[in-house]
């Protein structure tokens, strides 16, 4: 199987539909500081390759970079780790989404029931109380909808104590075009876009993983 590097993964998922937030590949420390310049600061720096998939584990991340200076010292402290791992590893400097209610999109290719959907609360949520729905795919706005009502943490989603709730209308969209994409591409065989920042108006992804069939 081949791992898409994130900025393939996110130019995937852009073109059908889904907003991810900007990103420029760099090879070095003097292209990440332009990079980050031309984007404008702060900034998140990552790896870039498709032998790394769980770079914040691995400290391979920084996020809420101010400056040029340290765009570069972020780069070449995660460039060297990741030569030892990836040796045709880069990074990629995106800008910074800004804060909003965390949550997972995703897809799995499953070998009797073909693409199945899945949407959960982010963080501690999915990975702790595995607090997910799931559809096998195709899936229409209604039903994403009912995917997104349908998590335990939905309340979080929701106005509660003077906090505005998020927009389901563009998280079930992100749903329905990752539907699209998995029925459109059968090498695909694993998806994952977390965490998509919901907002009271909008959505964006700002990260993402998917896995090709070689």
């Amino acid at each position: 199987m081949t791992l898409l590097n994130e900025l393939e993964a996110k130019n995937l998922l852009a073109s059908y539909s889904i907003h991810v937030n900007p990103g420029l590949e760099a090879a070095g420390p003097m292209e990440a500081a332009e990079a980050a310049t031309r984007l404008g600061f702060p900034v998140a720096i990552k790896v870039l390759s498709g032998r790394i998939a769980h770079k914040s584990d691995l400290g391979m991340v920084a996020l809420n970079i101010p400056s040029p200076d340290c765009a570069r010292g972020a780069c070449d402290r995660i460039i060297t780790a990741a030569k030892a791992i990836d040796p045709d590893a880069t990074i990629v400097v995106e800008t910074m989404a800004t804060p909003g209610q965390e949550v997972i999109a995703g897809a799995k290719r499953d070998p009797q029931f073909g693409p199945i959907i899945l949407f959960g609360m982010g963080g501690v949520f999915v990975e702790i109380f595995k607090d997910v729905s799931i559809r096998v795919a195709p899936i229409d706005h209604a039903m994403a909808l009912e995917m997104i009502g349908e998590i335990k943490g939905y309340r979080m989603l929701q106005d509660f104590r003077g906090k505005k709730g998020v927009d389901t209308n563009a998280l079930a969209d992100v749903l329905v075009n990752i539907s699209r994409l998995m029925m459109a591409r059968d090498d695909i065989m694993e998806l994952d876009a977390n965490p998509v920042m919901a907002y009271e108006k909008g959505a964006v992804t700002v990260d993402a993983r998917i896995m090709l069939k070689d």
